[in-house]
């Protein structure tokens, strides 16, 4: 298959990001060029929310961007991240757990958002149609831990095999539920219920859902992360005669979690893709083949070179938090209280990890975009080279 497949990580309000890669490449590029048309999309945490978007609009993905920017650009804190009166009254359930599943935060304005802003009928129409061939969402299951992965496939598609042994594949017809369940923070948002199972964010275990598409068949992935390949240095996270508080540490949990698994991911891939380069190099190009009737004997799944383009930001975002917090202090301490304020803006360095994670305001996802927008244009050679279709693939035909 030489179509594409997009994988979307997760990350929270640093999914902001990710729409603005995506409108430079299905928006500016895709104008100007014939890219190769969507095979699948991947996506965990946001990533399954932005991959929503991006699924259900996977004939026109230039319409359905437009979509999802402008969703993020409406955005309001106080709406998203909503502590009520009934929010406090249920603290004690958040720490102690209950019969109801509980958050610090009120859900309903993201279940709103998910529910009413993405056309989940035309999602429904392009996997039935087999203008796309799967949507794929991941979640963590909250009693085993074990990563789930939701696939949406078009008919005749075969469900992946030969994934990590804990991993657990569910053939789904995707709703707003599946995608709000790999969104729900842990402690943030309440978990969601999905069948029997209670679930949350997908990027607890699988933040980068590149294995179930390359289970799929796809040979070139086209993945957005929300983390800097290197984070940069030039400014101590902490200075000196600074301690951690629980924030700071919060935030670097989560990145530990959410962020840092790219890199080993790609890292992997590109040690797979060299094994069987070099095969190939020594014993011929039937090397493949030959591996492969052993892996059937086994029943594992067909080796093959897969290509990958991860587009992510070249600045700490961090740090782009931080600042953001300290230009809009005296706004958001007007609608979210000062002892909020204190919260995100831990104060403890330079960056502000936590905050990159919840701050579900219009004016910094419309920075964040930029940023997006702007690393996907320096790349834009890579990334056309890597989308243009072969002579004989379909492509997103540009508008003449």
């Amino acid at each position: 298959m030489s179509a594409v497949g997009v994988v979307l990580s997760g990350g929270g309000a640093r999914g902001a990001y990710e729409a603005g890669v995506l409108s430079y490449v299905f928006g500016d590029l895709a104008r100007a060029h014939p890219i190769s048309r969507l095979a699948l999309v991947s996506g965990s945490s946001v990533g399954a929310i932005n991959g929503a978007f991006l699924a259900a609009m996977a004939g026109d993905p230039a319409a359905g961007i437009a979509s999802l920017e402008q969703t993020w650009a409406n955005l309001e804190l106080p709406h998203v991240l909503r502590f009520g009166v009934r929010q406090a009254t249920e603290l004690h359930r958040v720490l102690l757990g209950g019969n109801k599943a509980s958050g610090l935060f009120d859900a309903r304005p993201l279940a709103r958002v998910v529910g009413q802003q993405i056309p989940w009928k035309l999602l429904r129409r392009n996997i039935r149609s087999g203008v796309l061939r799967a949507f794929i969402v991941s979640a963590t299951d909250v009693s085993t831990g074990r990563p789930t992965i939701f696939v949406d496939r078009a008919p005749g598609v075969r469900v992946p095999g030969g994934l990590a042994p804990m991993a657990r594949v569910r053939r789904e017809r995707i709703g707003p539920h599946h995608v709000l369940a790999s969104a729900a923070i842990p402690i943030i948002f309440p978990p969601v219920q999905v069948g029997p199972n209670l679930y949350c964010d997908g990027g607890l275990r699988l933040n980068t859902p590149m294995a179930p598409a390359i289970h799929l068949g796809v040979r070139k992935l086209f993945v957005v992360g929300v983390s800097s390949p290197i984070h940069s240095t030039h400014l101590p996270a902490l200075g000196p005669g600074r301690f951690p508080g629980a924030s700071f540490l919060l935030g670097k949990i989560m990145n530990a979690f959410l962020l840092d698994h790219l890199n080993s991911d790609l890292d992997e891939l590109a040690r797979i893709n060299n094994y069987i380069e070099d095969g190939c190099a020594v014993y011929g190009k039937d090397f493949i083949e030959r591996i492969n009737q052993e892996s059937a004997k086994r029943g594992e799944p067909a080796r093959q070179i897969v290509r990958a383009l991860a587009v992510r930001p070249t600045v700490d975002l961090g740090r782009v938090a931080s600042e953001h917090l300290r230009r809009n202090r005296a706004r958001f301490g007007r609608v979210l209280g000062r002892a909020f304020l204190r919260l995100l803006d831990v104060g403890e360095g330079a960056d502000a990890d936590l905050a990159s994670y919840l701050l579900f305001d219009g004016d910094f996802a419309r920075r964040l975009m930029d940023l997006g927008r702007a690393d996907a244009r320096a790349l834009a050679p890579e990334i056309l080279e890597f989308l243009t279709p072969a002579p004989s693939e379909a492509s997103i035909i540009p508008d003449s």
